[in-house]
């Protein structure tokens, strides 16, 4: 199949122009006439604007094809691989980026311990915004952040009447055996979340393994970009609507999510935010 590709540089959208991710499972996303189709196991077909998305989610029982990968590549539109649900996330593709300022600022913050440490209290500043932390250290933000982490949990569960028993990322009660759905629509949306600020770390050409405040894991620096707005875009969602409809599945937790990135504006905010820690 012949597929021409045009020079894209100059149409295609910024981050903060795009639409929210685009979770897929089973089926198969192809190119057909120079545009991408996603043809599902039941046989149906979807045209996708893959130019206006912010990454492409491909859950288990996906295919894609080499041609899909270069016209996504061409269109810096991520695309990471994730597990059912979308609770664990494997791997991502990244983009090729013709400027590499972006990335060598991030070097250069991050290789400087004192740098380093400011972007980390300037983060820490996000969330405490009347709390002097020019002095913290990055283990004194941590038990800060931890502290005011577990008062929030315990704040929605009252609030919103909700039993809770800690925070368990698996989404299982392991004393118990037991699942344990608020938990569950916990780790789903964020996963989601994960998601799409990695799609604007890539979009934008930063580097998604040099983090400042996290150090573990394949894409510390997501981490650190997603805690600016998990009390907002997850954790108050979903108490809120499990404490009205009880566990709403996987569609429910996902669509909270949606409603809650549009809700604040995170698409145009987390490129605003990303170009003030990085400067």
């Amino acid at each position: 199949m012949a597929v021409i590709f045009k020079k894209f540089n100059k149409c295609v959208p910024a981050f903060s122009g795009r639409w929210t991710p685009l979770y897929l499972e089973h089926g198969r996303l192809e190119v057909d006439d120079s545009s991408l189709k996603w043809i599902s196991a039941t046989g149906s077909v979807m045209r996708l604007p893959v130019a206006r998305l912010s990454a492409v989610l491909m859950g288990p029982g996906t295919t894609v094809t080499h041609a899909a990968i270069t016209s996504m590549s061409r269109l810096n539109t991520p695309i990471a691989w994730v597990g059912e649900d979308g609770v664990h996330f494997y791997a991502f593709g990244v983009n090729v980026n013709e400027k590499c300022q972006t990335a060598m600022d991030h070097a250069v913050l991050y290789a400087n311990k004192e740098k380093r440490l400011n972007v980390a209290r300037e983060m820490f500043a996000y969330r405490f915004p009347k709390v002097d932390v020019s002095t913290k250290s990055v283990a004194e933000l941590r038990g800060m952040e931890g502290m005011r982490i577990r008062k929030l949990y315990e704040e929605c569960a009252n609030k919103y009447g909700v039993l809770w028993k800690g925070r368990n990322s698996s989404g299982q009660i392991k004393h118990l055996g037991k699942r344990d759905p608020i938990n569950r629509m916990l780790t789903i949306a964020n996963y989601t979340l994960y998601c799409i600020c990695l799609s604007a770390v890539c979009t934008m050409g930063y580097i998604p393994s040099l983090g400042f405040v996290h150090t573990d894991g394949k894409i510390p620096f997501v981490y650190d970009i997603a805690d600016l707005y998990k009390e907002e875009i997850t954790i108050r969602p979903c108490f809120e609507t499990y404490g009205e409809f009880g566990d709403v599945g996987r569609d429910g937790a996902l669509a909270l999510v949606k409603e809650a990135v549009e809700k604040h504006k995170l698409i145009t905010r987390i490129p605003k935010d990303l170009k003030r820690l990085i400067c």
